[in-house]
């Protein structure tokens, strides 16, 4: 999930009752909910092959999460006592209710992370295995309404946080309305009036004194409705399995294949559309479904490389991009960019999660120059 959504997960647990347990628990809280995304750092060493390879990695696995969690109340802790000592007064935290709101805090991240269809792996360095709970969008706008309104009612008291979060309103609000990305929302017009309205209520209730009428309870509050939101996606997720494993077996025997494996995975912000990728024995595809509709969209084929092709496929697997690229991609696709040349082209690669091959995509998508499989083949 986006950092933005870590924040407000950790902040809402701080405020649902963690902030008691020590001086400092809400800071604590809001840094161990973002600290397994601490792997960043690898990008000051490498390129973006090596922030690919390193990503959801050891720090989100749960040897490196309890790891983390230990490790930032220790330095809050040690800092305080050198800070009290400075100051010749007594030690405000206490080490077992950091320690405490740390380990509920930090769990939340790769519980999240899970939840998407980038994946994660739980048991490096000892399994490099990935999993998938593929049912929520990587950036959810719901979530932030839904947690971002709970903090903002129970935070907002000073003038100096009533700009910070004016300022959060600001930028998810054109993220929302404005962003290249929100021509992907489902009515765009109506979420964004939709949006406006909820904010505004927000600020309302924040007027009329909510905080001090509920208290605590807006937290808990906000994170049944984000238990139960998370709960209508899973359950969409499993008919747009079920429907997406119908369609794939029809795709698949129109061609006299066998459908392998079949991965749905959800749109930005819309429960009831779906993409799905499938694997066969001889392809990969990719199509959209509509729980509400029937049949499917948008339909791509992608043959596996034959014999023909062994000397790029060789080739390929020698290169540290594509390495990398290999071993984090799901659904991998590979087509050369002029299939006839006669002296050399480019093999272009992509995973059929994210982009097609040709498609710029980041990391997601990866181009080689290389000599024809003809040219090679004369050699």
């Amino acid at each position: 999930m986006d950092n933005l959504t870590h924040s407000l997960v950790g902040l809402t647990a701080a405020k649902a009752g963690l902030d008691r347990l020590s001086p400092g628990a809400t800071t604590l809280c809001v840094l161990a909910a973002n600290a397994p995304d601490s792997d960043i750092v690898v990008l000051a060493f490498g390129d973006r092959w090596t922030l690919l390879h390193h990503h959801r990695g050891i720090t989100h696995a749960i040897v490196g999460v309890i790891t983390l969690a230990i490790i930032l109340p220790l330095i809050f802790y040690g800092v305080d006592r050198i800070w009290s000592r400075y100051k010749g007064q007594p030690p405000q935290t206490k080490l077992k209710g950091l320690m405490l709101a740390s380990f509920i805090a930090s769990a939340t991240h790769p519980l999240l992370d899970w939840t998407n269809n980038y994946g994660i792996r739980f048991f490096l360095p000892w399994s490099q295995k990935w999993s998938y709970g593929d049912f929520v969008f990587i950036v959810d706008p719901y979530l932030w309404l839904i947690l971002g309104g709970s903090v903002f009612l129970l935070t907002a008291r000073s003038r100096f946080l009533k700009v910070i979060w004016a300022v959060v309103a600001a930028i998810t609000t054109f993220l929302v309305m404005a962003s290249p990305r929100s021509g992907g929302l489902p009515y765009p017009n109506l979420m964004a009036f939709l949006w406006i309205v909820i904010v505004v209520a927000f600020i309302v209730l924040a007027i009329k004194g909510a905080r001090e009428r509920w208290g605590r309870r807006i937290a808990f509050v906000a994170i049944a409705l984000a238990v139960c939101y998370w709960s209508g996606l899973a359950f969409a997720h499993s008919l747009a399995v079920v429907r997406g494993n119908e369609e794939a077996a029809k795709l698949a025997s129109a061609n006299g294949e066998t459908v392998v494996r079949l991965a749905a995975m959800p749109h930005l912000a819309n429960p009831f559309r779906w993409d799905c990728a499938f694997e066969t024995d001889r392809a990969m595809y990719r199509f959209d479904l509509g729980l509400l509709s029937e049949g499917v969209g948008n339909t791509v084929r992608y043959g596996k490389p034959g014999p023909e092709l062994k000397e790029v496929l060789d080739y390929v697997e020698e290169q540290r991009s594509a390495r990398i690229f290999l071993n984090f991609a799901r659904f991998p696709v590979m087509k050369l960019a002029d299939p006839g040349c006669t002296t050399r082209t480019l093999v272009q690669l992509a995973d059929l999660r994210y982009t097609e091959p040709g498609r710029s995509r980041g990391a997601f998508a990866l181009e080689l120059p290389i000599d024809c499989p003809a040219e090679q083949s004369a050699r």
